[in-house]
């Protein structure tokens, strides 16, 4: 039987508490946005270090920059084998919600402003529609402010390369998600007023709260039951989304408002506690609603801690 080595053991525990502390968060941000699922990030971040456990330190210059060089890689390998699964996905395809965590999710408090627009739904979606390497030069140096010549140390290309990569992206990215300044009181009252129309099961009060072009997207994973594809039009999200009330058991769920990805929603809770879904909603600028995102799938709601029976 071996013998423990005397201080081993507290200088790895001093090591994995520095990690935390220093490292971890920013680690997990950008692992987020790569992937768009909570869990996934998560498993990267454990990965990344059980692999620096077993690196000397004293031969790495800079700790921060290896380490989210070897998250980059990570996310890659797995943006590979999720691409095939992607293909075979059920129904529409919604990133796992971050609900009222803001702390743990952005790269540090300086960047707190940003998080909103950084881990919206709507961004999120846009981000999915990049190459991994367009997404993953375009997020190290946007959101997370690395120059091109690190980038291209981390991807592997010239920084040429990588600046264009990027910019190819934000093209992509800023078409397919606008941004708008609101106010938190808008929010609330925006949030207010759908629930409201939801719970009086009505459709012209709905229809008034909505965009006239919003859209509804909504993620089962083929799990449950969801909307198998996108709906747009205001009047016709109306009508969907007061009918799904109508369904049995749907008025006595509990809805919880919570900020979900930075922007205003909620979770609802079955009788016995349990969470069933997600609904985000994404401010116009205007008044009204753009969008309105529900996230059904079981698999990205577990991490949710479920109410006391009703």
């Amino acid at each position: 039987m071996s013998t423990p080595i005397p201080g081993l053991a507290q200088a790895q525990d001093e090591r994995a508490l520095r990690f935390q502390q220093l490292h971890a968060r920013a680690l997990r941000a950008l692992a987020y946005r790569m992937l768009g699922s909570r869990a996934e990030a998560e498993d990267v971040v454990q990965d990344a270090w059980l692999r620096w456990s077993t690196v000397d330190e004293a031969t790495v210059q800079h700790a921060g920059a290896f380490l989210s060089r070897l998250v980059t890689h990570l996310c890659l390998d797995r943006l590979k084998s999720a691409a095939a699964q992607r293909e075979r996905y059920v129904g529409v395809w919604l990133p796992e919600p971050l609900v009222d965590e803001a702390a743990g999710w952005c790269p540090g408090p300086e960047a707190q402003a940003e998080y909103a627009q950084e881990v919206s739904t709507a961004f999120l979606l846009a981000l999915q529609r990049l190459s991994p390497l367009e997404r993953a030069a375009f997020l190290l140096h946007d959101v997370f402010d690395l120059d091109f010549d690190e980038i291209g140390n981390r991807l592997q290309r010239s920084p040429t390369a990588c600046r264009q990569l990027a910019s190819r992206a934000r093209s992509r990215v800023r078409a397919g998600e606008a941004r708008q300044t609101v106010q938190a009181d808008e929010h609330e009252r925006l949030l207010a007023a759908f629930i409201q129309a939801l719970q009086q099961q009505d459709v012209a009060a709905m229809a008034q709260v909505l965009t006239d072009d919003a859209v509804l997207l909504a993620d089962g994973g083929g799990k449950v039951n969801a909307v198998p594809r996108a709906l747009s039009g205001g009047g016709r999200v109306a009508k969907a989304l007061v009918g799904f009330t109508k369904l049995p058991g749907h008025l006595q769920w509990r809805l919880q408002p919570a900020w979900i990805n930075g922007e205003p929603g909620y979770v609802a809770y079955d009788v016995q506690g349990l969470p069933v879904q997600t609904v985000v909603l994404r401010p116009a600028g205007s008044g009204r609603i753009a969008a309105v995102y529900i996230q059904r799938n079981p698999d990205k709601l577990r991490h949710l801690r479920p109410l006391p029976p009703a």
